[in-house]
């Protein structure tokens, strides 16, 4: 069986997502041997500066012969690094069937290889190969996708004058950071589009008023016109290398 060589890492919410191969990847396979399911404990992992987060993936195989084994199980990242199982539980449901669950650590402040770079970001792969007792074989290339992304932050939202007189000039501001896994701290992102978002007073939904862009250290703000109280937010929508946002809102009354 092929075994690749590169360095990864990994971790997110319980949302399980099944796969079931063959899928539209090179995958290179001989006879009936088959990966039939895939499911991530999570399908995108954000990761701050400090915490290291944990992801499950748990795959099935199956051949008419029996599986003899299943190696080679790793996550490669975006910039074509290798992370390896902190650990491994497998089973055998049926006599033809293997399934086995492995467990990742996703650090972004280590001091070794497994280091989280910024340039790991984005989509990240599962990769494994079984063989059959028969002979037969799967092999996962590049392998099953999710996401890994660096995590974003809003802080709270600043509305002001408040109280504001109905009709009048609102400045709203605000700031949009994301974690540096290079330096592990929070940074400025910059050249963003976010949304400005405002709720009405009795309301329980917010809609969007505006987008405004970060500046070059990730700083909000711009002016509304005030004809409502109510609460007002910002929100990022995030991007493929860094998750979404949403800001505390500011509520605002009318003078």
């Amino acid at each position: 069986m092929r075994i690749r060589t590169a360095a990864a890492a990994t971790a997110g919410t319980l949302v399980l997502l099944a796969f079931v191969m063959p899928a539209a990847h090179a995958d290179t396979s001989k006879g009936d041997a088959v990966f039939s399911a895939i499911t991530f404990s999570r399908t995108t992992v954000n990761v701050g500066v400090s915490t290291a987060q944990t992801l499950s993936v748990t795959a099935t195989a199956k051949d008419d012969s029996g599986i003899k084994i299943m190696a080679g199980d790793k996550l490669v990242s975006s910039d074509g690094r290798i992370l390896y199982a902190d650990s491994t539980s497998c089973t055998r449901p049926t006599s033809t069937t293997m399934k086995c669950t492995f467990t990742y650590t996703l650090d972004p402040d280590r001091t070794d290889y497994y280091d989280l770079k910024n340039s790991s970001a984005g989509t990240w792969y599962f990769d494994s190969e079984v063989a059959a007792y028969d002979g037969d074989y799967y092999d996962l290339d590049p392998g099953t996708p999710f996401k890994v992304k660096r995590y974003a932050k809003l802080t709270n939202t600043q509305a002001s004058p408040e109280p504001v007189a109905k009709g009048g000039t609102l400045t709203v501001s605000g700031t949009l950071t994301r974690a540096n896994w290079d330096t592990n701290v929070y940074a400025g992102y910059g050249g963003k589009s976010v949304a400005l978002q405002f709720k009405k007073s009795g309301s329980s939904t917010y809609s969007t008023v505006k987008n405004v862009t970060t500046d070059s250290s990730g700083k909000l703000k711009t002016t509304v016109t005030a004809n409502y109280a109510g609460t007002w937010r910002w929100k990022f929508a995030g991007s493929s290398t860094t998750s979404g946002a949403t800001a505390y809102g500011d509520g605002v009354a009318l003078s």
